[in-house]
């Protein structure tokens, strides 16, 4: 047998490598599962992927088509924890038969019409306007701002000067205020406020006089805070400042007379420096001193 014979039987004897597809006559133990009856938003017919929602794990799955005359169609087998597991817990879809009784054609035009009824579609939800805050009446606003002093002038001042707000006698001079029913409208809301500042005058003076009282007392315990670290280290810091003075002094005196006898002599401007700062220092510890 000749070497070219040999290497062709050994050619032929080689098991080509086959494309890998998935057959398997397995089945699931669920009911075939009708596309129609899914959502268009959870399967995808698109050719190059048919795909769907798996109903037992809820995750997208691809749809295995065999190329045969009976044309059954399968969801590949698969599981619900991440890629690279070990020992993962295969799905119960897996292999469940799928019947698709809907066209490519009739899947696209539910999804746009999914979406235009989505588009379309108002929120049923209820906004609700804010309520108006109700206005407060003149006399609360200005029964604020003025006593009950300054409400009663007020009043009998219109009185004097408004003849529909007071009773005259023959000579034109006032005798008393009308009823509040008989006056004007500016009388009647003067009126107004005068008795309502007169009825709340007491209890806005006790909480006038409360206010004052509490700031009294904030401003003393802030004084007392203030001169409290001052009193308890007044002491140490004068003696400080006593003996920084004293230290200067010191060192002024021995510069004026050295002890040295080789010392340069000083001239008679810096003579005159130091005797001056020396009696600034002097002056300064008298005042420490007496402020101990």
């Amino acid at each position: 047998m000749t070497a070219i014979s040999l290497l062709a039987r050994e050619v032929e004897t080689v098991s080509r490598e086959r494309k890998r597809r998935t057959r398997s006559r397995m089945r699931s133990h669920l009911d075939t599962l009708v596309v129609s009856t899914l959502p268009p938003h959870e399967y995808d017919l698109d050719p190059a992927c048919i795909s769907l929602v798996c109903p037992s794990c809820r995750t997208w799955v691809p749809v295995r088509v065999a190329q045969t005359e009976r044309a059954t169609a399968k969801l590949v087998p698969h599981h619900t924890e991440p890629a690279g597991t070990e020992n993962p817990v295969r799905c119960p879809g897996s292999h469940r038969l799928v019947h698709i009784d809907v066209t490519r054609q009739r899947w696209s035009q539910r999804l746009t019409e999914g979406l235009a009824e989505t588009d379309g579609r108002r929120s049923n939800r209820v906004t609700r306007k804010p309520r108006t805050p109700v206005a407060p009446a003149v006399t609360q606003i200005v029964g604020g701002l003025i006593d009950d002093k300054t409400a009663r002038r007020l009043d009998e001042a219109h009185v004097k000067s408004c003849t529909a707000c007071s009773v005259r006698d023959d000579e034109g001079r006032v005798l008393r205020a009308a009823d509040v029913s008989y006056r004007c409208a500016d009388g009647q809301r003067l009126a107004q406020l005068a008795a309502h500042t007169k009825r709340t005058a007491p209890a806005r003076r006790q909480a006038q006089m409360e206010r004052e009282e509490q700031t009294d007392r904030r401003e003393r315990g802030l004084r007392l805070l203030h001169h409290l670290p001052r009193n308890q280290h007044a002491k140490a810091v004068s003696d400080a400042d006593i003996q920084r003075v004293d230290d200067a002094l010191t060192a002024m005196i021995q510069m004026l007379n050295p002890h040295k006898v080789d010392a340069p002599p000083l001239s008679d401007w810096e003579r005159a420096d130091l005797l001056s700062a020396i009696t600034l220092l002097a002056t300064q510890k008298d005042q420490i001193e007496r402020r101990r």
